[in-house]
C-alpha cells in the first residue's frame, strides 16, 4: 500500500512536532521573550502520537522524525522513541534537536531505538550563538554534537540556517568541519515562516553563496550521493573529507517536486506542506483507525503542487495569520 498525492509524489514520511517548549530562543523561530505556548491539554499525549503513527504504517509510511520545539525538554520522549520504534512497518526514526540535551539522553535514545539525529547549530562562535539562541551556550552544544558521536546516532548532520549579515561569515569554518569529523553539516535557506516575514527580507541568502564562498578559498565541492537516504539536500565532499556538505533550497531551488511528508504538528493537526496553511485534526478520527486513514488521504489528496513560497515568489510578502510558528509546526 502506498500513499500517492494527486501529483504522483508517493510519501513514506512523517514528522512529529511533540512539544512547541524550547530552551532556547533562536532569531529566526521565535521572539525574545519566546511563544504563547499551548495549553497541556491541547498538545497531543503519546498515546494519541502512536494512533497516527500506526495508521500512517499501514498505509506506507516508513519514516518517522521528531521534532519541537525542542523534544528532548518534553519529559518521557525516550519512551515515545521506543513505542514509535517497534511499530511495524517503522524502519528509520530520527530526531532533530539543538543538542543542549543529549549529553543526558543520546544513549537512552539509541538503547530505545533511535537511529539518527539532526543538530541545529548555527554559529562556531560562543558570543555569536549567544546572540542567535539569545540565551544558548556553545560549549553545551559542541558536547551534544560529541555525544551523538559517541553513542553512534549517525549520521549526524548539523543544519545550519545561513543568514546574510549574522553567520554568513562562518560558511568556511562548517565546510572544514567534514574535513576533521564524520559530520554532515547541511545549509538551509532561511524561510520567511511565522511573523517573521520582515527578518527573512533582511537575512535571506541563496545558497549558491556557500558554492561561490567555497571556490573562491579554494575548497573543491564534489557532488556525492545524500548521506542516510534520499532527502532535499544536494550533498558534497571536500577531497579527503570524513563528513559532507548539503544544501537544501526550500526558496531559491524548491524540491516540492520531490516531497514525501506529510507533517503532525504538536496541537494535533495533519499538514501535507509546511508552508501552507490547509491542515485538519487527527482528534476527531483517533478512535477508529479506519476514519484516521481516510482523514490522512484526505490531507495528502488536497496537497498543492508546490509550497506557497514558490508561488509568492520569495521575495514577496507573507500573507498575515497563513503560517503557523516554526515551533509549532516542528522543523
Amino acid at each position: 500500500m502506498a500513499l500517492i498525492d494527486a501529483h504522483g509524489r508517493k510519501h513514506d514520511y512523517m514528522r512529529i512536532s511533540v512539544t512547541d517548549r524550547c530552551n532556547l530562543r533562536c532569531l529566526y523561530c521565535m521572539g525574545e521573550e519566546g511563544i504563547e505556548q499551548l495549553p497541556h491539554k491541547d498538545i497531543l499525549s503519546y498515546e494519541e502520537i502512536l494512533k497516527v503513527v500506526r495508521a500512517g504504517a499501514e498505509l506506507g509510511i516508513s519514516k518517522i522524525r521528531i521534532t519541537g520545539g525542542e523534544p528532548l525538554v518534553r519529559k518521557g520522549v525516550v519512551g515515545l522513541v521506543r513505542e514509535i520504534a517497534e511499530v511495524k512497518g517503522i524502519t528509520d526514526l530520527a530526531m532533530t534537536t539543538n543538542g543542549i540535551l543529549l549529553p543526558r539522553y543520546a544513549a537512552e535514545l539509541k538503547k530505545a531505538g533511535l537511529k539518527r539525529v539532526n543538530i541545529s547549530i548555527d554559529s562556531l562562535n560562543p558570543e555569536l550563538y549567544h546572540t542567535i539562541t539569545r540565551c544558548g551556550e556553545l560549549a553545551l552544544a559542541l558536547k551534544g554534537i560529541e555525544a551523538a558521536l559517541e553513542h553512534d546516532l549517525k549520521p549526524v548532520k548539523l543544519n545550519i540556517v545561513l543568514m546574510k549579515g549574522v553567520n554568513d561569515q562562518e560558511v568556511l569554518d562548517f565546510i572544514r568541519l567534514t574535513l576533521k569529523e564524520e559530520l554532515h553539516t547541511r545549509f538551509i535557506e532561511y524561510m520567511p515562516i511565522g511573523d517573521h516575514d520582515q527578518s527573512y527580507q533582511d537575512h535571506y541568502l541563496p545558497l549558491s553563496y556557500v558554492t561561490e564562498t567555497a571556490e573562491k578559498a579554494g575548497l573543491p565541492l564534489k557532488p556525492v550521493p545524500v548521506p542516510g537516504g534520499a532527502g532535499p539536500a544536494e550533498a558534497y565532499i571536500l577531497p579527503g573529507g570524513k563528513g559532507t556538505v548539503g544544501l537544501i533550497h526550500p526558496i531559491s531551488k524548491h524540491f516540492c517536486d520531490s516531497c514525501n511528508r506529510l507533517r503532525l504538528t504538536t496541537d494535533g493537526h495533519l499538514k501535507a506542506c509546511l508552508y501552507w496553511q490547509d491542515e485538519m485534526p487527527v482528534r476527531p478520527a483517533l478512535e477508529d483507525m479506519e476514519a484516521l486513514q481516510a482523514l490522512i488521504r484526505e490531507v495528502l489528496s488536497s496537497k498543492p503542487v508546490e509550497h506557497q513560497m514558490a508561488s509568492d515568489g520569495h521575495c514577496g510578502s507573507v500573507k498575515p495569520g497563513a503560517m503557523r510558528g516554526m515551533s509549532k509546526t516542528g522543523g
